[in-house]
């Protein structure tokens, strides 16, 4: 019998089962296509409730209504203004608040992130503010600015500042002292490092912040526009709500959110640009 003869027959590694009935590394479904899914389920089931009458059209009209509402925004407009204007209207203010915000909210995060002084001063002042609702401090904003645009620029950018100065602080205190150290080293001044170091270190804690920012501009726009306004989305659908208008309302509901998702999209793309490096998107 010659050697290969005796190898033929040694028993063969039988393949188990196991093995051959594991199915190959399914490819798991995009996030897009189960949030598409997601949103047009509810938009469903709205309909649904509609078409059916569970709930009354008073209190939820059908998304067919809604999107006619939007149309007549759009083309006549509500409250003696078109959706253009009250959406610029609210831009404006948004606007103006996170500009202020900013320019008040990065100095001082970093004089709490550089400094012992200045964060034993601004301490106690940011956190007395961030708990507080734009609602309890809104009519003392009226007495000492007025009831016109200021008011409500004050109001938002007070709901935006505690964002962005911890956001500032964090991200000067989480630099790495060993950048720090080497800048120097080499003989780089206390504005150098600040500049040159601390400052885009700290850009990607920063821009977060401005990002938390916008939201909780958003959510006291309506609060801020109940005060003498007479344009604004907030302004439009607190009108439309005193009428029972429910179709306005959703509309606004609406407008607002699609505004807020363009403007994170236009954020994030920003920090891309600016911190590539700590983008994980």
């Amino acid at each position: 019998m010659t050697l290969s003869t005796d190898i033929e027959a040694l028993p063969q590694p039988v393949e188990t089962t196991t093995e051959a009935a594991l199915p190959r590394a399914s490819r798991p479904v995009p996030i897009a296509v189960i949030s598409t899914i997601t949103v047009v389920a509810i938009i469903g089931l709205w309909g649904l409730a509609s078409a059916y009458a569970l709930v009354s059209p008073v209190f939820l009209p059908s998304p067919r209504q809604v999107v006619i509402a939007l149309y007549n925004l759009v083309v006549t407009g509500f409250v003696d203004s078109t959706l253009a204007e009250h959406v610029g209207a609210s831009l404006y203010r948004i606007f103006g608040a996170l500009i202020a915000s900013i320019l008040i909210g990065i100095p001082a995060g970093i004089a709490i992130g550089t400094s012992r002084v200045g964060r034993g001063i601004l301490d106690p002042i940011v956190e007395f503010l961030r708990p507080l609702p734009p609602l309890a401090y809104l009519p003392l904003v009226i007495i000492w600015v007025g009831i016109g645009e200021a008011s409500k620029i004050t109001v938002i950018a007070l709901s935006m500042l505690p964002s962005i100065i911890l956001s500032t602080s964090a991200g000067v205190r989480g630099v790495s002292k060993d950048h720090v150290n080497a800048a120097r080293s080499l003989g780089a001044s206390k504005r150098q490092v600040l500049t040159e170091v601390v400052l885009p270190s700290a850009v990607p804690s920063i821009l977060t912040g401005i990002r938390i920012a916008l939201g909780a501009g958003w959510t006291t726009l309506v609060a801020a526009e109940l005060v003498a306004a007479t344009s604004g989305i907030g302004f439009m659908i607190q009108s439309a709500a005193q009428f029972l208008v429910t179709d306005i309302v959703i509309a606004g509901i609406i407008v607002i959110a699609l505004i807020a998702i363009l403007l994170e999209f236009i954020a994030r793309l920003i920090e891309r640009r600016l911190v590539p490096w700590a983008s994980h998107r």
